[in-house]
């Protein structure tokens, strides 16, 4: 019998960095004909992420969510600790990869309930679990990876070389193998090869294993961002690597975007107002760097907001002539969508990979000289990490009327250009995720 409907199952990790572009996912495949999406993830999960599904759902959309319980108790973490954000302290933080793993269990109880039975999994590459599961089913598995070709290249290299061994901390060294002369020091590098007070080897190495067996990768970026990355990557992926990015482009509805990731803790509205009552771009910089006193400064003229933001909503508008970033990927690459050149503060995780894109290779950013990694839940063990005045430089060199400045925002908004393009019928994200759909059919149609 010849398949002619597509179900995938897709399965985040449980944090806001992978779960907001795996809902963007859910949606951008769901809207293609003949496919439903199933998300599994927790209860407080699905209602914290669910609200910008719902307007969709009830027109339509054949995309639903399967609740797993999170075993908070058995893992010994606090109620209503379902999400990577909400780890109050490092000693809950192998408690949480636990409860991560104990999902599996959780969604084999519930398999029977999946209805019509999954032709595809997509999942985080840290639910590592996944794999057991997929083989155990026999269901073809794709790997979701939040970042891009350059930062998996670079990950892969860095695994292989291990030249930084034995350096000092501050010393730099050049990542072997990549089209560009990229530097780093050991300070700088992501957790499995920096690692924090917290041993989650264990854990990052499943999440390896398991990405060597996925049937192939999904990526949130597009070609024509890293093409020469994308090629390597294929290379080494044996040609199953799907750009489908930027995710963050399915929606283009501001009630929508103020939703994503969390409930804004300001009023869309009274965003908009303020961002409607500034000139476009750089005209207030002078002013504002003029100044002290942050928010005496800008009572009568800034926003301060507490909280999660509606970020894409605000990055769209067309006042903002600047984004000063921590460099994850998702931001980044919201950045780029929009046009709008980046100051890089990168904090953690792979972001100092990614401010060497940006900065470096894209050339749409400044860097304001942050030099090492600040892990996650320690960040009081780490005292001063920047200086104002290398902040006030890298504004300054953004949003100025310079030939450098110029060269930026111009270059900036092609790339913002191209990557609407991309997701346009005919374009290479389009195209890659019609690709993806045609090679999950013809596996399920020679399964049947």
């Amino acid at each position: 019998m010849v398949a002619n409907k597509l179900h995938f199952l897709l399965i985040p990790y449980i944090g806001p960095g992978p779960m907001i572009p795996m809902i963007d996912m859910a949606k951008l495949l769901a809207k293609q004909s003949n496919i439903m999406v199933t998300i599994a993830t927790t209860p407080l999960n699905t209602i914290r992420y669910g609200a910008t599904l719902t307007g969709p759902i009830t027109a339509g959309l054949p995309v639903r969510f399967l609740e797993l319980p999170f075993p908070t108790a058995e893992a010994g973490l606090p109620e209503g600790c379902e999400s990577s954000d909400k780890i109050t302290s490092v000693d809950l933080i192998p408690n949480f990869l636990d409860a991560v793993d104990m999902l599996q269990q959780k969604l084999e109880e519930r398999y029977e309930m999946i209805n019509p039975r999954p032709n595809c999994i997509i999942s985080d590459k840290y639910m590592s679990w996944t794999g057991d599961f997929a083989d155990k089913y026999q269901i073809p598995r794709i790997m979701f990876d939040g970042t891009s070709c350059f930062n998996e290249l670079c990950h892969n290299n860095l695994y292989a070389c291990k030249m930084f061994d034995g350096l000092p901390d501050s010393e730099p060294f050049v990542i072997p193998g990549l089209p560009d002369r990229v530097e780093l020091t050991r300070n700088q590098l992501p957790p499995e090869f920096n690692p924090s007070s917290v041993d989650t080897s264990a854990f990052r190495q499943r999440a390896r294993d398991a990405e060597v067996r996925a049937y192939g990768v999904v990526i949130n970026s597009f070609e024509e961002l890293e093409q020469e990355y994308v090629n390597e990557y294929k290379k080494l992926r044996g040609g199953k690597v799907w750009c489908i990015g930027p995710l963050s482009l399915c929606d283009s509805d501001d009630s929508v975007r103020t939703k994503r990731g969390n409930i804004a803790s300001v009023n869309e509205q009274q965003c908009l107002k303020w961002l409607d009552s500034h000139e476009p771009k750089e005209k207030e910089v002078e002013e504002w760097l003029a100044k002290s006193g942050f928010e005496e400064r800008i009572k009568h003229k800034g926003l301060i907001i507490c909280g999660w933001v509606p970020q894409l909503m605000i990055l769209s508008h067309p006042s903002i002539g600047g984004f000063l970033t921590h460099c994850g990927w998702n931001s980044t690459l919201e950045s780029v969508s929009v046009g709008v050149p980046m100051i890089t503060w990168p904090q953690f995780a792979e972001q100092f990979i990614n401010e060497k894109l940006i900065v470096q290779i894209l050339g749409v950013g400044v860097g304001v000289g942050a030099n090492y990694v600040v892990h996650v839940v320690e960040e009081d063990r780490f005292g001063v990490k920047v200086e104002s005045e290398s902040v006030k430089k890298a504004i300054e060199r953004v949003m100025g009327s310079t030939i450098e400045g110029d060269e930026r925002r111009k270059r900036a908004k092609e790339l913002g250009i191209i990557s609407n393009n991309a997701i346009k019928v005919g374009g290479s994200s389009h195209l890659n995720l019609t690709l993806l759909i045609q090679d999950i059919m013809h596996l399920a149609n020679t399964s049947t």
